[in-house]
């Protein structure tokens, strides 16, 4: 009875020391952003290990950011996220008191450790011509780019052709909403996500521009040949930030605060913000920018908020039902 009890003690022990030197975190991201973490995560983890003694594994999740916030609050129990849109993190908090008001103070650069724009792919040889925002309303254009309605993605995309004429018509909000309806009765489809607005254009061959963040048609370009497609980025684009947030409420309950913080600290470092790079992720890291001359080049950004206001009145506006999205493609099917 003595050894058996020995032996439970042991076993006991034993399991009790695993639970305690591992750890999991779930990472809730966006839908295009697979490959990218797939590399980061596994730095992290080493690192991690090596500083801390613990073993830690980092899972994801993706979807379209709005899709992914909903499953969080409906009880994914991620323990960060890292999303392509400020809204998508921010509702965490309005509709789930899932993290602070203030979360986008808690880290840098407005919690956002990598931004990007917007930009066009095109097929080799750029057939159509696309230079600017302008081109795409020409009636010999298609484009493709995934439903503002899901996407953070889309949203970029629509805000982006917005502001852009906005600021070409010097205000003109009438010659905006005539621009725009006539750049959205171009869309061939409008996919859920990033991810599917690149195999509609891709390998269903649909469109013939097809907008996303410059990081995803550079990755596209180069994952699918630069003899088969061409980059183009527009003069005056959006700044579109990639605000993350350890999801409080969740890391709580698993027990993962302190792995969840070091993690997004972790973004922000100078081998983070270099693989960022290597994804065509634009940094704030001016040595890792440097370190890519050429790779990005000189555009006027602007920001949702100069041209908007905030990202609330934002989603009322234009993107709440019967805004003034819905409001141009119904213009859009009358003309």
């Amino acid at each position: 009875m003595k050894k058996l009890g020995l032996k439970s003690w042991v076993i006991a022990t034993m399991i009790a020391t695993s639970s305690v030197s591992a750890a999991e975190l779930l990472n809730s991201s966006y839908d295009i952003s697979r490959e990218l973490f797939a590399e980061i995560n596994p730095v992290f983890e080493k690192a991690w290990k090596q500083k801390t003694g613990e073993d830690l594994t980092i899972k994801q999740s993706h979807a379209g950011s709005s899709k992914q916030a909903l499953a969080i609050l409906q009880g994914l129990k991620a323990d960060v996220v890292t999303y392509n849109q400020v809204t998508d993190v921010q509702i965490l908090h309005d509709k789930g008191n899932l993290i602070p008001a203030n979360w986008q103070s808690r880290l840098a650069n407005n919690s956002s450790p990598y931004y990007s724009t917007m930009a066009f792919l095109v097929r080799k040889g750029n057939p159509k011509n696309i230079h600017s925002w302008n081109d795409l309303v020409r009636d010999d254009v298609k484009l493709v780019f995934p439903n503002p309605k899901t996407s953070g993605n889309g949203r970029y995309t629509y805000l982006a052709a917005w502001g852009a004429t906005n600021l070409a018509d010097g205000g003109n909000e009438q010659k905006t909403r005539e621009w725009m309806t006539r750049f959205l009765k171009n869309v061939a489809v409008f996919d859920v996500g990033g991810r599917g607005a690149t195999t509609s254009f891709v390998e269903r061959g649909l469109g013939d521009v097809l907008i996303s963040f410059e990081s995803e048609v550079k990755n596209i370009q180069k994952q699918y040949g630069a003899d088969n497609y061409d980059v183009v980025v527009p003069e005056v684009d959006i700044l579109a930030e990639f605000p993350v947030a350890w999801v409080d409420r969740n890391v709580e309950r698993n027990g993962t605060e302190k792995q969840a913080k070091a993690y997004l600290d972790f973004l922000y470092t100078p081998e983070a913000q270099q693989i960022f790079t290597r994804y065509n992720y634009r940094v704030y890291d001016n040595a890792a920018m440097d370190a890519v001359k050429g790779q990005f080049p000189q555009v006027k950004l602007f920001k949702v908020e100069d041209q908007f206001g905030n990202w609330e009145q934002v989603m009322k506006v234009h993107f709440n039902t019967d805004g003034i999205l819905d409001q141009l493609l119904a213009a859009g099917h009358k003309s």
